[in-house]
């Protein structure tokens, strides 16, 4: 089976560890795991309970308290139509593991996360890419999808909020989606990492699992709740789905860690706490990403509506991955090119980091930019 290199983790592995200001990253400042305990009230009696685990294998598909958690954040969801796998990661690997065969058409939102469209090609599907394009503030384009759908695309494939846009799709534009997917029987795949980031504290985005009866959601703990470390995630949907992911899932995982499970469940007990923290960071950073944007003549954006990245569109001749890295080079402000997404003349930023590693890192652009100009580029 051949697979494209996957260009955003690989460049990702190139750079990360050795940055100066790590704007690549997209998950909000991480938590450690005394910061996590402490959430509860009470860290000594976790850490007790903790110390008491059996490290078994435990429930194969998700200790029960964690999938009734993970429910809670759905409105029709109930704890066994949510299977726990290895990040979101591996949920959005297994739904297209099991649904997808070959000659099968898929049609996915582009830029997005290259897993969401190249693992379906790898298997065989014909995939076609619905771009989005910035003069729509990146959302899809509904009637574009339902000529690519053609009544018989086996799967629709969505990421909302969108990485690495910002863009959310509004709730309307979803059941108008849904209404699209309907139509063809198409299973509605939506990569939900950002879910619960919208930046207007007043907008709640609903799931497809809960719009669409075959509306299958992938989420984690890496982002919304800053505990990428635990490498933990879901899908949930249709019990039916959910039952072929868990079929198909025996192939590749026996069961996550025990640890990583009751750790996330503190994350889930406590997560009001956790997301008014995470928003208030998110929040300010955004503030100032935008005003450096608009201080810079030759950058812009369409500005982010939810989740932890943006993508700035830059006026300068040459190509993304030299930008990048030539910016890398003079001081060690690591961004993501768009190349890597498919779009030239284009970066993501990740503003989630600690505000003074943004800021640094945008004083570090700047920097780069004055030279630019110096060298009439």
């Amino acid at each position: 089976m051949r697979i494209d290199r996957f260009g955003v983790e690989i460049w990702m592995n190139q750079h990360e560890d050795d940055a100066t200001w790590n704007l690549g990253e997209t998950c909000i400042d991480s938590l450690t795991v005394a910061e996590l305990l402490a959430l509860s009230g009470d860290p000594e009696a976790e850490l007790r309970r903790l110390r008491d685990l059996r490290l078994t294998y435990g429930a194969i598909p998700g200790s029960g308290k964690l999938r009734g958690l993970i429910a809670s954040l759905y409105e029709t969801v109930s704890a066994d139509r949510v299977l726990v796998t290895q990040g979101a990661i591996g949920a959005n690997f297994l739904a297209e593991y099991t649904l997808v065969e070959p000659g099968d058409l898929v049609v996915c939102v582009a830029p997005t996360y290259q897993q969401l469209y190249a693992v379906p090609a790898s298997f065989g599907a014909e995939v076609e890419l619905l771009r989005l394009r910035p003069e729509d503030g990146f959302l899809p384009d509904v009637a574009r999808l339902r000529k690519l759908a053609g009544g018989c695309a086996k799967l629709i494939v969505l990421n909302n909020p969108n990485n690495p846009t910002g863009a959310l799709i509004p709730e309307a534009m979803l059941r108008e989606i849904v209404a699209v997917a309907r139509d063809c029987d198409a299973y509605l795949l939506c990569d939900e990492v950002y879910r619960g980031l919208e930046h207007d504290r007043g907008v709640r985005t609903p799931s497809v699992a809960d719009l669409y009866e075959k509306g299958i959601s992938s989420g984690s703990m890496s982002k919304v709740f800053s505990l990428a470390g635990l490498r933990l995630g879901w899908v949930a949907g249709p019990r039916d789905a959910i039952a072929a992911c868990e079929d198909h899932r025996h192939y590749v995982t026996i069961s996550c860690g025990m640890l990583d499970e009751a750790l996330a469940a503190v994350a889930l007990e406590h997560r009001g706490a956790r997301l008014e923290r995470n928003l208030g960071i998110l929040l300010g950073n955004k503030r100032t990403l935008d005003d450096w944007v608009r201080s810079e003549v030759r950058i812009d954006y369409v500005p982010p509506q939810a989740g932890t990245t943006a993508f700035l569109h830059y006026e300068h001749d040459l190509p993304s991955k030299l930008f990048a890295q030539e910016l890398f080079d003079l001081n060690g402000t690591f961004l993501v090119p768009g190349s890597e997404f498919g779009w030239e003349g284009w970066l993501r930023v990740g503003f989630a980091c600690a505000p003074e590693v943004l800021r640094g890192g945008l004083e570090g652009l700047s920097r780069y930019l004055r030279e630019l100009e110096a060298r009439g580029v």
